[in-house]
């Protein structure tokens, strides 16, 4: 039993030590800034940022989400992103165990998180995480020769259906990015699973969205990534599962 606890602490602890570079990542990326050279600092005052003020959850905690020097408050995006990244990441292992499957998926489940806090806020998807996502898609083909051909059609099942909705539409209907990102998590998922992904993502965004605009009186426009972001995580996590059991009702 502690052998096992121990196993998810650490994987906790490295899912919000990388949730904590989400947040440097979606702060940074719609900026153009980098996210590697330029230091951590204070939005506000531009402190830069000690070591321990950079521990996942923990500084936050500790400075009671305040700036050490201007005592501004700190975003709860931070902590929210960091705790996130580190369920999911003990979800994904408790799911799959230790094994390539679960790190291939728990890096996509970090690609999604931060792809889909910046689509949300500037309705952009930007590319390379959607490079990322096919590269983690082209190594699950090498480790899964054998059902190269169950990824290939993955690649393919949704995002030429959202590729014609585009062109009919003259991109009033769909975003590049979304069918760039269907097109990447297919090759990962494989047909069946990003079938399921895209329908969840559809009832789920039309549900939210709709809830949205009665609510906060938010526009028709919506960004799609966030809601098929969550449908895949919903399939890679639970697809086959659900899969059976629709299909037992034939």
């Amino acid at each position: 039993m502690l052998p096992t606890v121990m196993i998810y602490v650490i994987i906790f602890l490295y899912g919000i030590v990388i949730g904590s570079f989400l947040n440097v990542c979606i702060y940074r990326i719609p900026k153009g800034e980098s996210i590697v050279k330029v230091r951590s600092h204070c939005m506000n005052c531009g402190y830069q940022l000690k070591w321990y003020d950079l521990v996942p959850l923990f500084s936050f905690l500790f400075l009671r989400g305040r700036c050490r020097k201007c005592k501004q408050k700190i975003s709860v995006q931070y902590p929210v992103i960091e705790l996130l990244n580190g369920v999911l990441y003990c979800m994904i292992f408790a799911v799959y165990g230790v094994s390539v499957n679960a790190l291939l998926y728990a890096l996509l489940a970090s690609a999604l998180i931060a792809l889909s806090v910046i689509d949300f806020r500037t309705y952009e998807i930007p590319v390379g995480f959607n490079i990322w996502i096919l590269a983690l898609g082209l190594i699950r083909i090498v480790t899964d020769y054998a059902d190269w051909l169950d990824y290939a059609v993955g690649f393919l099942a949704v995002s030429m259906f959202l590729l014609l909705i585009y062109l009919i539409t003259k991109g009033r209907g769909i975003g590049g990015g979304d069918i760039k990102l269907m097109a990447a998590c297919g090759l990962l998922l494989g047909w069946k699973r990003i079938i399921l992904a895209f329908v969840l993502g559809c009832i789920i965004g039309s549900v939210v969205h709709t809830a949205r605009m009665k609510i906060s009186g938010q526009g028709h426009v919506l960004a799609f990534g966030p809601y098929l972001s969550v449908g895949v995580m919903i399939a890679a996590l639970a697809g086959d599962p659900m899969i059976a059991w629709y299909l037992s009702f034939f």
